[in-house]
């Protein structure tokens, strides 16, 4: 949620910050200005309310004392009414502010300066490319008849259990799942990152922080009986590990890695997109998130998008990296980094992963904050990046690495497989 004094003092930067997100806030900043001016006048007038009531007080006390009771009781009377505007100024002020706050939250996070402008992912900007994206043999098949052919993946199984976008891994393929959260996991711990074991559901106030309510309420699975949610990434249960805090700046930056079960609706999605591995209601994901100072948060972001990159050339899969438009950004990010991998049999790029600043959009939210040297109170930025999703992974080994013997496994995941090659 955008802080509302930023909203005051660059009224004008801001609409035209969210015209590069596509959002029109012609009318609703304005809006929120105007309301945040009545909070204040009606806060005046509780505030002076209050003050009169208790200077009164004060009178009839020293009335009671000199005896004079019946200008006491007078006193009395008038304090009786003050109170009772009061109460009414202050339910008017209680309504002011949820009013306030359903604005605030349809108010997307401004893009960074230096996002372009776009409204799709055809106007993302290719930052790097490496590796090969190369034109697969007529021999190369998708991953979803490699999983068949080596009985990795049953995807009807899958959909008898659940539904459709619940594979079910068997053999092999379940070994290189669990390698690959192994493999991510202990490349982090590497890196500085400390590891956590979130839960997979989280309470509506967790969705809410990070963003995911009511942005993506339609989304998410919802357990209605116990008012709670299935995560649709560690991000949520990680960040909101910090909700509500005040750090020392010398615990900045804060580093977490976390693997969990990811749970999506996918509403919406169809074609061939959704084919396979391409695109699940579940899926397994290992997850990097930072809590950084303001003046740092780009530099850490850097950091991460060098860092995820180094997995992706670890695994031998030509990658490219795009910096998202504003139309392409998500309703939380001041700016995203996508990482796609390139699928030999399919012929396009998958997306594995994607890196995002946030600022201090998600922290107001959750009120995380942090101390400077001098006992100021500051908003913290926050950063997060998937390091990796597994299943696009999956499907670019699978398919990146078919030869007339078998699958090739990568090397640098041997150690953790126990095999060389899937045959």
């Amino acid at each position: 949620m955008l802080q509302l004094n930023y909203i005051r003092e660059h009224e004008k930067e801001v609409i035209d910050r969210l015209t590069i997100k596509n959002f029109d806030g012609t009318a609703i900043i304005p809006q929120i200005i105007q309301l945040d001016d009545r909070r204040k006048e009606t806060q005046k007038q509780l505030d002076d309310l209050q003050a009169q009531s208790n200077t009164i007080a004060k009178e009839i006390g020293a009335l009671f004392q000199s005896g004079k009771p019946e200008e006491a009781t007078r006193k009395k009377e008038q304090t009786s009414i003050l109170k009772n505007q009061a109460k009414e100024r202050d339910k008017l002020l209680e309504q002011i502010k949820k009013e306030l706050d359903n604005l605030l939250i349809k108010v997307p996070n401004l893009p960074h300066s230096s996002v372009p402008a776009g409204k799709t992912a055809e106007d993302n900007l290719l930052v790097k490319q490496a590796g090969e994206a190369f034109s697969a043999p007529k021999d190369f098949l998708p991953h979803w008849d490699l999983a068949t052919n080596y009985d990795l993946i049953d995807f009807n199984a899958g959909n008898k259990i659940t539904g459709s976008g619940f594979p079910l891994y068997k053999g092999k393929a379940a070994r290189l799942q669990r390698a690959l959260v192994n493999f991510f996991l202990e490349e982090a711990l590497k890196e500085g990152y400390e590891e956590v074991q979130p839960p997979y559901v989280v309470n509506a106030a967790s969705a809410y922080s990070t963003g995911q309510l009511p942005d993506k309420d339609a989304q998410m699975y919802y357990v209605a009986l116990d008012d709670l949610y299935l995560i649709p990434t560690a991000e949520v249960p990680v960040t909101n590990i910090y909700r509500d805090m005040i750090m020392k700046i010398h615990d900045l930056p804060v580093k977490n890695v976390a693997y969990s079960g990811c749970f999506r609706r996918e509403a919406g999605s169809y074609g061939k997109d959704v084919r396979g591995l391409n695109r699940l209601h579940q899926f397994d994901k290992v997850e990097i998130v930072q809590i950084a100072h303001p003046d740092k948060s780009y530099e850490v972001l850097e950091e991460m998008i060098k860092y995820v990159s180094g997995l992706l050339e670890k695994l031998e899969l030509p990658f490219r990296v795009l910096k998202l438009c504003g139309g392409d950004m998500s309703f939380t990010s001041a700016m995203t980094y996508d990482m796609e991998v390139w699928s030999a049999a399919q012929g396009r790029w998958l997306e594995v992963s994607s890196i995002s600043n946030f600022e201090t959009f998600q922290s107001n939210r959750m009120k995380l904050r942090f101390k400077d040297e001098s006992g100021k109170i500051h908003l913290a930025h926050t950063l997060n990046g998937s390091a990796l999703a597994l299943p696009r992974i999956v499907a670019a080994l699978l398919e990146n690495n078919q030869t007339s013997g078998g699958i090739r496994i990568p090397g640098v995941l041997v150690p953790y497989t126990g095999f060389d090659i899937i045959k």
